[in-house]
């Protein structure tokens, strides 16, 4: 199997293969970083709860947030990874730097429009907004280790082929993604939960 700049192995029947991990947890960063900055302007405004009540009011809802993005379709992603199959001589593993690029680019209005909405909030309830950002942030990179983890117990990478991803805007565990390929554990750029890797290797 080979990496490719856009995944699209297409000869012989091959597949275009994203890291289930990446996708997952491509949002991770953005929604943290988004958060903080939102918590920190949030923090001007007195707001009409006041400051106190409303970093409250945001530490409650980044710890519900985590919770709920780290634990929501669970059930899903197991089944899928039961279900996993060999992936094929001749399908192509995308970069991780490509499929984290791709889900940004795909999802970068939505972003933006969740960023305003924090920062916009924090003239009712300051900082909540942006906590609330950063719970979502922080509930993808749990959900994103503990795919990790099973990779590591199962020792096979996990892997959605990227035509149907672009089916769902990027969402692994939609209807349209009917099952996942597993490699070697060495295979591709990116370890196990999704990392970087500090040395790629390819399989």
């Amino acid at each position: 199997m080979a990496r490719g700049e856009r995944g699209e192995g297409r000869e012989r029947g091959g597949r275009g293969l994203a890291r289930l991990a990446v996708v997952v947890r491509a949002g991770a960063a953005p929604l943290w970083w988004f958060g903080v900055v939102a918590a920190g302007v949030g923090a001007v405004p007195e707001g009409w709860t006041g400051r106190r009540t409303g970093a409250l009011a945001g530490a409650a809802l980044f710890l519900l947030a985590t919770a709920v993005v780290a634990l929501a379709r669970r059930r899903r992603y197991a089944a899928l990874v039961r279900g996993a199959s060999r992936a094929g001589k001749y399908d192509v593993l995308q970069d991780r730097a490509v499929t984290a690029r791709n889900w940004r680019r795909g999802h970068r209005w939505w972003l933006l429009l969740a960023w305003v909405l924090a920062i916009g909030s924090a003239f009712a309830v300051p900082v909540a907004g942006g906590l609330l950002l950063a719970g979502c942030g922080t509930g993808l990179w749990l959900k994103a280790a503990w795919l990790g983890r099973r990779e590591r117990a199962l020792e096979s990478l996990l892997w959605v082929r990227v035509d149907w991803l672009d089916k769902r805007a990027g969402r692994p565990s939609g209807k349209a993604v009917r099952g996942l390929r597993a490699t070697g554990i060495a295979a591709g750029d990116a370890a196990p939960g999704g990392a970087r890797r500090r040395t790629a290797a390819l399989v």
